[in-house]
């Protein structure tokens, strides 16, 4: 339950905050609370234990029969939609936030400067 819950609040937001320039912070923060937020609703309604601590009286439904410990399997697809379409209505990153992304990408681009320790 606890990868579950890690890798829908957090997978999409590593992810896209790597390997797309557009993503940013109110696209992470949101996808991160959306992913977290349907996998625990999941859990919450589904797994045994969490219906009695909130008091869940409707009939356990299985989503496409998902075992519950599995919620991460909703909550990471809603994450990555989440942040690529807040990160494309809101405003994107600052240009050295966005060259930002490329140092993490490639750490040693065409003409940064190296250093090597001689032996």
């Amino acid at each position: 339950a606890a990868f579950s819950f890690a890798a829908a609040a957090f997978f999409p937001a590593l992810v896209l905050g790597i390997f797309w320039k557009r993503a940013n912070k109110a696209g992470a923060w949101l996808g991160m609370i959306a992913g977290l937020g349907v996998s625990f609703y999941y859990m919450a309604t589904t797994q045994v234990w969490l219906r009695g601590v909130f008091g869940v009286t409707s009939p356990i439904e299985l989503w496409y029969g998902i075992l519950p410990i599995s919620a991460g399997v909703f909550g990471v697809p809603l994450g990555f939609a989440v942040i690529i379409l807040v990160s494309l209505v809101t405003p994107a990153p600052r240009k050295d936030i966005q060259e930002l992304v490329d140092h993490v990408r490639y750490p040693i681009l065409r003409g940064d400067t190296v250093n090597t320790i001689a032996t």
